[in-house]
């Protein structure tokens, strides 16, 4: 079964730097880590985004969570996290066999980043393969995880 997953981390700020190069950078917003297995589409990946850009987790007037990013003026930070599909079932090394070969897990991270660009949140990467140091500030704290094996 297809299960595109993400956690998603309400934020004041995040970064993602490759080395001493900042690579991605947003204020207000969300920092979303992206996993994909191997039997992952394009429309996964299309749901997913969809979903995670229409997530009312920002507060309104009242103070409730009622808000989506794009109504708070907030940005995304995505960033590609094969070890969402960590499985610590055998051992104490994980096993990563479930994540997506990279070829295949860099079009689909590229295919959540096309459709986040067609909407209307502005939205940052990390970069793909790299050894990346993700910094942020959740705010909240609120963190949400996502899988679309749950989104039927």
């Amino acid at each position: 079964m297809p299960r595109v997953r993400a956690v998603v981390q309400r934020v004041r700020r995040a970064q993602v730097r490759v080395g001493d190069e900042v690579v991605g950078s947003i204020d207000h917003g969300l920092c979303v880590l992206l996993g994909v297995t191997g039997t992952d589409t394009d429309g996964d990946a299309d749901v997913l985004c969809r979903k995670i850009v229409a997530l009312r987790i920002f507060a309104d007037h009242a103070g409730h969570m009622n808000r989506s990013v794009g109504e708070v003026g907030g940005a995304m930070l995505v960033v590609s996290q094969f070890t969402l599909y960590a499985d610590c079932r055998g051992g104490r090394r994980p096993s990563f066999a479930a994540a997506a070969p990279a070829p295949q897990a860099a079009t689909l991270y590229e295919r959540f980043l096309e459709v986040a660009g067609a909407c209307p949140v502005p939205t940052q990467a990390g970069r793909f393969g790299a050894d990346m140091t993700v910094e942020l500030v959740n705010d909240g704290p609120v963190t949400i995880i996502l899988d679309t094996a749950d989104l039927a």
